[in-house]
């Protein structure tokens, strides 16, 4: 696609930015999550003005009060990509224009206000270039970009807010599962469940990430790396991962995926990987799959790879899955084939090192 559109940002000179010797040192080993960049944008939006005062300003506090609504009622959505340096020395992002897209269902479901899709794009855009630099030559290294909205009117009745921020950061990246383990084990998260049907599980916002603490917690502790949910109704359908989507491939050359619904998000880098899979020759089918049905044919042979994917960890195996009264091993326990072509080859793109054949990358300069 063509570069995105420019948008009007007014920028605030930064009066004490990281010194170029003290930034180069942390982004040397930046980890995932816990370094920052010197800049931030922000938007604001009233019910009379509208989308306004958009500027690029220092990175700092945010000041709200005590009785912004985002504390009380949880109005908050966000979402999540990355900025990928390339060969040439220039950034790229990868299908952003699909991150705001989600952004705005998200919008709708949580009663906040319509974020025109330039504004967005143009805020990433600008804030990026501004801090190139914090992009990590690491291997695997990237910026995440972490576009958020809060709704920050002083108000405590229980209405949609009418006054709204949004902003947008950044963090240097390196990789994202420390466990240093050729593929990750998941804990089943027996009872609990992420989100229900009605709800807000399709939105990507916090509180669905909130639901999913405590379980995940309990999963790091027993030693896993992640928790699959299962159904709220059932208890028995897989949906997905605390953070991300699920693939199943089968010694038949099929390939199953949990279809989308009020309950699942939206992945981009699983719509991707449908793309991508399906390129491969692989029948890939959007249909319900049983955590019984898992556990047997991962027994039996027939299920020979799982793979989770999402923007932070891109591509990862499933070696193992557990629960409380069985645990069970997908082919060996370690990385697939297909897991290993599929990621290389959305790295590739992402990163510029394969074809871009979809229009995917949009290069920043």
């Amino acid at each position: 696609m063509a570069d995105a559109p420019e948008y009007d940002i007014r920028h605030i000179e930064h009066p004490n930015p990281v010194p170029s010797a003290t930034r180069d040192q942390a982004i040397a080993d930046p980890g995932f999550g816990k370094l920052f960049t010197d800049h931030m944008v922000r938007i604001d939006w009233h019910e009379d003005k509208g989308w306004h005062d958009a500027r690029l300003m220092a990175r700092g506090p945010i000041e709200l009060d005590p009785s912004a609504s985002v504390l009380h009622y949880a109005q908050e959505i966000f979402e999540g990509l990355k900025a990928y340096r390339h060969a040439d020395g220039s950034l790229a992002l990868f299908r952003p224009e699909e991150n705001a897209r989600r952004f705005n269902r998200s919008a709708a479901r949580l009663a906040m206000p319509d974020l025109p899709e330039e504004a967005f794009l143009g805020a990433i855009r600008a804030l990026v270039l501004k801090d190139r630099d914090w992009c990590p030559s690491v291997e695997g290294g990237s910026l995440y970009i972490r576009p958020f909205m809060i709704a920050t009117e002083a108000f405590l009745g229980v209405r949609p807010a009418k006054e709204y921020a949004f902003m947008v950061i950044l963090s240097p990246a390196g990789g994202y599962f420390k466990s240093g383990a050729p593929a990750i084990s998941i804990r089943v998260g027996e009872h609990y469940t992420r989100a229900a049907p009605g709800g807000t599980g399709f939105a990507k916002c916090g509180g669905n990430y909130a639901a999913s603490l405590v379980p995940q917690g309990e999963a790091l502790a027993s030693g896993h790396d992640q928790v699959v949910f299962l159904d709220a109704v059932e208890r028995r359908w897989v949906e997905e991962l605390g953070g991300m989507n699920l693939f199943f491939v089968f010694e038949d050359g099929r390939m199953v995926t949990p279809p989308l619904g009020d309950t699942i998000l939206a992945g981009i880098t699983r719509d991707s990987i449908l793309t991508l899979a399906r390129e491969e020759g692989l029948d890939v089918v959007e249909e319900r799959y049983a955590i019984d049905q898992w556990r047997a044919d991962a027994e039996s042979g027939k299920l020979v790879e799982t793979l989770a994917c999402g923007t932070a960890a891109v591509v990862t195996p499933v070696g193992k899955v557990t629960a409380e009264d069985y645990s069970f091993e997908i082919g060996s326990g370690g990385p697939g084939q297909l897991t290993q072509k599929l990621r290389e080859r959305l790295v590739g793109i992402q990163t510029g090192t394969v074809e871009d054949r979809h229009g995917w990358i949009t290069k920043l300069g």
